[in-house]
């Protein structure tokens, strides 16, 4: 079995790309809202852009431009970026607001005592923005790496 294939690989060079700049991109746009730097953002879920938008939609971008916009992978990955999309910004979303309220109880039950709680992550999910916007990412940086990897 040769791996290197998988080292030329257009549609998945774009795609780890793209999952790492919206990964990246996080860091500055966290730090202009709450000035200061959250480096845990490197690898954590939620926040602007969507890293999970924007991994599905390179691949599924990607994959039309190397097998098809008419074939039945490029078919397969679109569905997988819809579902991907719909969690993100739906149910992990709400997962999101709920640890919010749970959060903020918690904190109104214990004020004025010594105890720590750990907290439960609150940026679970993305807002519609935050997917469009991976989106976006995902669609020109698969394009770009697409075209310079395919010559």
């Amino acid at each position: 079995m040769d791996l290197t294939g998988v080292l030329r690989n257009p549609v998945l060079i774009g795609a780890l790309i793209a999952w790492s700049l919206a990964q990246g991109i996080k860091l500055p746009i966290d730090y202009l809202r709450l000035h200061r730097w959250n480096w845990s953002l490197l690898l954590s879920t939620g926040g602007m852009p969507s890293s999970h938008s924007t991994l599905v939609t390179a691949i599924a971008h990607g994959t039309g431009m190397v097998q098809g916009f008419d074939s039945p992978a490029f078919a397969v990955a679109v569905v997988l970026a819809m579902v991907v999309i719909y969690d993100a910004t739906g149910i992990r979303r709400q997962a999101g607001l709920h640890a919010e309220m749970i959060n903020a109880m918690v904190q109104d039950l214990m004020e004025g005592h010594q105890l720590q709680q750990e907290r439960l992550a609150e940026v679970l999910g993305h807002s519609p923005a935050e997917a469009a916007v991976g989106l976006v990412l995902g669609i020109v940086v698969s394009t770009i790496t697409v075209l310079l990897m395919r010559g």
